[in-house]
């Protein structure tokens, strides 16, 4: 990895472990992972993790969630 894992400022977990962290790799790729399992780690590139971004912005997993 060329850079640290990153975590959301709105991560509020008590333990501090109840988030989703990203890294980008010397690649390139970005590495997603749960804090409180960080052995399992998702990798994908930028133009895909944002257009994840843009649909969640927009909503379109709201009902993922309930």
């Amino acid at each position: 990895m060329s850079g640290a894992w990153r975590k959301s400022s709105y991560s509020a977990g008590t333990q501090g472990n109840e988030c989703v962290e990203l890294a980008a790799t010397e690649s390139g790729a970005i590495c997603l992972r749960e804090s409180d399992d960080p052995r399992a780690v998702l990798t994908t590139t930028p133009p895909l993790l944002a257009a994840f971004i843009r649909a969640a912005k927009a909503g379109e997993f709201d009902g993922l969630t309930e």
